[in-house]
Formats: structure tokens, sequence, C-alpha cells
């Protein structure tokens, strides 16, 4: 098993619930981990048979290029879509941020994290470690 990622991706792009967001639009931060195995990629030396982040890349930033009024929205398109083309992969961690969110106050940004398979189980184990002991 191995992550392959793409850490601090800035996208510019037209997402938002209010319409000066669409006009204006904003910058936009990704962090993008893919658990993945890699033995049969590594030992052949063969692009082919890994997660290759150039595609990760553009697959992440076709969807940023598509509108949407929410977060939510845009990072499941970007799951989903990276999910659809990797066979290989066993979860997906995707945060997207907004740079600086139109909110009446300094804010640094508001983010939507989404986990997959194995991203999701360890969330799981996560929540576990908080709950009190009897």
């Amino acid at each position: 098993m191995a992550i392959i990622s793409l850490e601090g991706v800035k996208l510019f792009a037209r997402h938002g619930f209010y319409e000066e967001e669409e006009v204006l639009g904003n910058e936009f931060l990704i962090h993008l981990f893919v658990d993945t195995e890699i033995d049969e990629a590594a030992i052949e030396d063969d692009l082919f048979k890994s997660v290759n982040y150039e595609t990760l890349f553009y697959l992440c930033k076709l969807e940023m290029k598509e509108p949407a009024k929410l977060l939510e929205t845009v990072a499941m398109r970007i799951v989903d879509r990276i999910e659809e083309h990797f066979q290989n992969i066993n979860g997906v961690r995707l945060k997207l941020s907004k740079l600086n969110p139109p909110l009446d106050g300094r804010v640094e940004k508001a983010s939507v994290e989404i986990r997959t398979g194995t991203f999701e189980i360890n969330r799981l184990f996560d929540l576990l470690e908080l709950l009190p002991e009897d």
C-alpha cells in the first residue's frame, strides 16, 4: 500500500452560492491523497500501473472548471471522477478549500473534506478514539 498525493494545488474557479462568486471567481486549494498498491508499478518501473499524479491534477482541474454552488458538489465530483478513472485505488481523501471566502470577517478558508474506502475506515477509527471510556 502507498499514498500518492497532490498537496497545495491552487486553482481559480467560479464556485459559490452568491452571484458575485460566479462572476468574480475565487482561488481554491486542493489536498488530495490516493491509497493504492504500487508494488507492480514500482518493480516494473511502469507509470501505467500506478496512479499518475499528472492525471490526478488534470481530473481536478477539469472538475474545477464546471461551476457549482457548493464546495461539497465539486469535491464529490472530483472524487467520483478519480474513482471512475483509476481501477487500482483503495480510497481517496480530498480536502477542497475556498480561500478568503466572502464572509463578514477575516476567514482564511472554508473547506470540505471527503474520504472514501480505506480513508473512510481510518476516519471511523479516529472517531472511536475520541469516545470516552466507561
